[in-house]
């Protein structure tokens, strides 16, 4: 069987998503959900509050397991769609942290600049991912550029 890597884009794209779902979980547990035990928030919004933390941890995860198995893949046209709906997921993902942030705290959008630079740069490496075409070499092998 022969199993090599046919994206590097996507495959950097996978471990940067895994990262990012564990700094996520690891920021959720540290700084963000401990605060959420105070008494003056009702069990409920905690319980929300919770759960849509998780949600965008799991997507890392997920999004990230995706795409490590897309850079495996020798059909990278068949896959396509899929990058390209992670990518408007990515995009939507975006513009509602910077259009919330914005509406209500104009000035804690520079609180946001990292995690808006890491999306930023973890679409490019899908983009380019996408963008890779096979081309065949001088010795009659298909490689990516």
């Amino acid at each position: 069987m022969d199993i090599k890597i046919r994206n590097f884009y996507y495959l950097i794209a996978g471990v940067l998503a895994i990262l990012f779902a564990a700094t996520h979980a690891w920021n959720g547990y540290s700084a963000v959900l401990p605060s959420l035990n105070v008494n003056e928030i009702a069990m409920d919004t905690r319980i929300i509050f919770m759960y849509v933390w998780h949600i965008i941890t799991a997507e890392n995860l997920v999004f990230g397991i995706v795409f490590i198995l897309m850079s495996f893949q020798s059909e990278q046209l068949k896959i396509r769609f899929s990058a390209w709906t992670i990518v408007a997921i990515l995009i939507v993902r975006l513009l509602v942290i910077l259009g919330i942030t914005a509406f209500y705290d104009i000035s804690a959008l520079t609180d946001s600049f990292i995690d808006s630079i890491a999306i930023v740069i973890y679409v490019v490496f899908i983009i380019l991912g996408i963008k890779t075409k096979r081309i065949n070499s001088s010795d009659g092998k298909r490689s990516f550029y």
